[in-house]
This record gives C-alpha cells, structure tokens and sequence, in this order.
C-alpha cells in the first residue's frame, strides 16, 4: 500500500461540498486527480491545482491505478458509484447519505468486508473535535449512564427541491446520536413533517427514536428558520452535556434529578476545546485507514445505520 502522502486519491465531484474535499486532499499532499462532468468545473480546478490530473468522466477514474475513490457526487449516484469503484480495487469514501435504501448500503458493506477495501462515510461531525471530546468524556462514566440525546440543526437556509431538511441535515446528526448513545440497536422511529414552501418536500421535521437499550434520542431539523440554532444536548444520569454547534462550546451541567426524583444543581462549567477543522481531520483520517487498513470511524456499517433511520423516519413524512 502506497504511502498516504504520496498522491493517491481521486475526488470524484468537485461541485459545492466537492470543492472542499478537492482543498483538503491537496493540502494533505494525497490528491492525484479530480473527475468532474462540468466543463466549466473541470476547467476551474484545472486552473487552481495545475498539478493534478482532470478526468472528464468517472471510467476513466476507477481505471487509473489510484488507490482511493473519494465520491461527493448527487446521493442517488452513490450506490452505483461506489459499488463500482470497490469492484475496481479501489478505497471508497463516499459522502452522507452513504445511499437512499437501507439495502443498498448494506451490499455495500458487505461487499467492501468480503474484498478487504476500506470504505468510509463523511460523517463529518464524528470528527468534531467537541464531538470527539464528549465521546471521550461519557466514556470515563463521570456522567453516569447516557440516557438521552437531543439534536437541533436550524436555520434560514437552502432550500432543495429533490429532497426535504430530513435527508439534507440530518444524517450528521443522526451519527452523531448513534455515535454518543454507544451504537444500540433501533428498536422505533416516530417522525412528523411540515411542508411549508413546496408540496410533499418537508421544511421542519421532528423525530423520535427508541433503541432496544432503553435510550432515546430526539431529532429537530428546518431550514425555514429565523435563528441559526445548531446543538447537541447529551441527557445522562449524572450529569448533562451541552454543545452549542454555533459558539464551538461545550458546557458541563451537573444538574440531574434522582430516583426520588428530588433536583440536584451543582452548577456548571465550560470545558475547553482545542478548535481544528473536522473536514480536514476526516480527509486525514481516511488517508489514514488506507494506508494502515483500519476501520474508519464512520465506516459503512455506520452509514447502514444511519440510512435506516434516515429510510424509516422517512415512511412518516409522505414525501
């Protein structure tokens, strides 16, 4: 296996959020070329990174002896995409939603442990470093035993027209949830929508979720919304955690109530966490997995997972 510092990865996408994972890979020293099916695109990176290699389709790609496919193209191409990439020999990273059926990403999975290829998922808020810091911290059992994860991603902001907020935002937040409760077992989705601004495309979707542990979680997400409200609040025995997504802080809360359910308050503090860009860190990270074949932390069971409760949420929503 090539070294991950020499150029050996092709992004295959260089649109909105493709342009990012085209920056990062080139600072990490690991970008060997980019697919692009726009002209105008390819001639642009063609422009800002004139020592890569363009490709006008992604054959061409996955027949270059590249050892990693990194794909930010449209969610419906992921399955197709990816599972020909694997069946190329080639380390897959493909962005959230991982696909848009249970099933699909399940053959993915599966197929990707049968051929010893890595393939991860960007899940990009598991490598927050504030994420990373409570993960770490509900691990030391200070806060008792997680009992309960609230989510909210809201804000005034782009509208889709092929999907709703539920599949845009939520798939960060639903890793997020499975990621701090442990990874249990789901055992029930509740989910309601409201379609303000386009027939059958929800714009503010609430669900529910139950695991076969005992936890919950709830899960809040609208992109027609006055403030910009992103938060992750970690309920447990204990004690409780706030991370404010929008100030980068995360707030301990020794407050709890007991089984006499008598309310204890010890105040709280902030904790400090050391600020880094998550993107950059999960392009690390995967350079990381292919060179030493390590799972990745999002890998594709994770993003099985998630696209199950992003699929059942989703038979709620009539859309």
């Amino acid at each position: 296996m090539r070294d991950f510092k020499e150029k050996s990865v092709i992004v295959v996408g260089a649109g909105n959020w493709g342009k990012n994972l085209v920056r990062n890979f080139h600072e990490l020293g690991a970008l060997m070329g980019v697919a692009e099916a726009d002209p105008g695109l390819r001639q642009a990176i063609a422009t800002t990174y004139p020592d890569i290699s363009i490709y006008a389709d992604f054959q061409a790609a996955i027949e270059t002896d590249v050892a990693a496919i990194v794909l930010a193209t449209t969610a419906p191409t992921h399955y197709e995409l990816a599972m020909a990439a694997l069946t190329a020999g080639k380390d897959v990273f493909v962005e959230k939603p991982m696909t848009l059926q249970t099933d699909e990403a399940r053959k993915l999975a599966e197929y990707a442990d049968q051929q010893g290829r890595i393939l991860m998922v960007g899940h990009l808020l598991l490598y927050q470093p504030a994420i990373n810091w409570m993960r770490d911290y509900l691990a030391t059992g200070k806060a008792g035993q997680v009992l309960h994860v609230a989510t909210q991603r809201l804000k005034l902001g782009k509208v889709r027209q092929e999907e709703n907020v539920w599949w845009s935002f939520a798939p960060h937040d639903v890793s997020v949830v499975l990621d701090l409760l442990g990874n249990p077992k789901l055992q029930k989705v509740r989910a309601n929508g409201q379609a303000i601004l386009q027939a059958n495309i929800a714009d503010f979707v609430q669900v529910d979720l139950s695991f076969s542990t005992g936890q919950s979680a709830q899960i809040s997400c609208s992109w027609y919304w006055p403030l910009t409200q992103r938060s992750t609040v970690v309920i447990a025995e204990k004690q409780m955690l706030v991370y404010d997504e929008v100030q980068q802080t995360v707030t301990i809360q020794n407050k709890y109530i007991d089984q006499n359910l008598q309310h204890h308050d010890q105040g709280s503090e902030v904790v400090e966490v050391a600020a880094s860009e998550p993107l950059k860190i999960e392009c690390q990270h995967f350079l990381d997995c292919v060179k030493t074949r390590q799972k990745p932390r999002s890998d594709g069971w994770n993003g099985v997972a998630v696209v199950e409760i992003l699929e059942e949420a989703q038979k709620f929503l009539h859309d």
